[in-house]
């Protein structure tokens, strides 16, 4: 059903957070508050969040139990090439599918590790995939995300994932219509960064993307405001293009 059809329906996503690491407290998860944050840029509420542990039952339990009663079922961490990384089994086991390799992740991942030592069998894991499932691109690093039904399966690394969900931006079908705007700006993005993360607070409801790139011999970045508010994506770019010129930084209007 169309969320314009039925204005009182609340679209959910929950979220399994997957990794030994996390609940030893070696590592401190940041998945949490990123993807709530963009979830709601979309119009979808984050429901739960359940924290498991490299371990098959566990995972094959809670996203079962989880995607059964919301939209969408976002995991994150245990997708990487080595062998406690079971994420793409357990999940294919609780959809009752077999595990393949996608030949476009592996095209992906062999072009990628091209001039990186080439693909070898460990690499390849990470083109793995329960079948029937659809790749999320990943701008960030070579191993893609992965889409079966209303399950997103994502890489544990926060900037990783972050650049999977701007991938994801606008497609999930119950939230709103996202407006997008580009701007582009000769400058590397670590010397920016603060002046983006700034702008992005003092503008609820907006996300901001920031995709670096090297050309021509300089350094430049592309930085997308997106909000299904239009009128604060204007308000956004018009405020961020401001901060950029008064770095003394030339802006260039739809991007590089």
């Amino acid at each position: 059903m169309d969320a314009r059809e039925n204005p009182e329906r609340i679209w959910t996503a929950a979220l399994v957070v997957i990794g030994d690491e996390i609940l030893s407290g070696r590592t401190q998860d940041k998945n949490i508050a990123q993807l709530a944050s963009w979830l709601n840029v979309q119009g979808i509420r984050l429901a739960e969040v359940r924290v498991v542990a490299d371990d098959t039952a566990a995972i094959v339990e809670a996203v079962n139990t989880l995607r059964a009663r919301n939209d969408y079922l976002f995991t994150t961490g245990g997708i990487g090439p080595t062998h406690d990384d079971i994420t793409v089994d357990a999940i294919a086991e609780a959809l009752g599918v077999a595990v393949e390799h996608h030949p476009q992740a592996m095209a992906i991942l062999e072009r990628y590790y091209e001039t990186r030592g080439g693909l070898t069998e460990t690499r390849a894991r990470m083109a793995r995939v329960p079948a029937g499932a659809s790749l999320i691109e990943n701008r960030v690093s070579g191993a893609p995300g992965i889409s079966t039904g209303n399950v997103f399966i994502m890489a544990g690394v926060p900037h990783i994932t972050a650049g999977m969900l701007d991938a994801l931006t606008g497609t999930l079908e119950g939230g709103r219509p996202v407006v997008s705007k580009t701007i582009g700006c000769w400058v590397a993005e670590s010397e920016v960064a603060d002046l983006l993360r700034n702008a992005e607070k003092a503008h609820d409801g907006v996300s901001i993307g920031s995709y670096p790139f090297f050309r021509d011999g300089r350094t430049g970045a592309n930085f997308v405001v997106r909000s299904p508010d239009a009128a604060l994506v204007d308000t956004c770019i018009t405020a961020l293009s401001a901060a950029l010129q008064a770095t003394g930084r030339e802006v260039a209007v739809g991007g590089i």
